[in-house]
């Protein structure tokens, strides 16, 4: 998780503030603080900044799947919003892997704030690019 957290810190997770906890082939885990310019009106979690945070953690999934050599991008993405997260609390995304192909990866996000609650469920398909 620290050779990826250190590719990621100068591009736009990195800007949104984004910590991998854990990455691995099946499973990514990582933390979000919800500050001010990441928020809507009544100081929430924008819902673009949620979804972009869950999106990283499917590519990150991805890309630790890739062969040498392929990149990957996101095809399709869907979003479920259950909850808003507050500013100032931090909010925590655990992806796992639905389908590992050679073409595609499926992946879903469930992202939870604090105190444990639902804010939303993210699916997203990959596609792998060949080197």
């Amino acid at each position: 998780a620290q050779q990826i957290q250190q590719i990621l810190a100068p591009l736009f997770p990195g800007l949104m503030g984004i910590t991998l906890v854990e990455a691995g082939p099946e499973r990514v885990v990582a933390t979000m603080t919800v500050r001010p310019d990441l928020c809507t009106t009544g100081e929430v979690l924008h819902g673009g900044a949620l979804m972009a945070f869950a999106d990283t953690l499917g590519a990150v999934g991805t890309f630790m799947n890739l062969p040498r050599g392929a990149r990957t991008t996101t095809v399709d993405s869907s979003t479920k919003f259950i909850a808003a997260a507050p500013h100032g609390t931090t909010v925590t995304g655990e992806c796992t892997a639905f389908h590992r192909g050679r073409t595609t990866q499926v992946w879903q996000t469930l992202v939870r704030r604090e105190d444990g609650k639902l804010c939303a469920v993210v699916t997203q398909t990959q596609l792998v690019i060949p080197g």
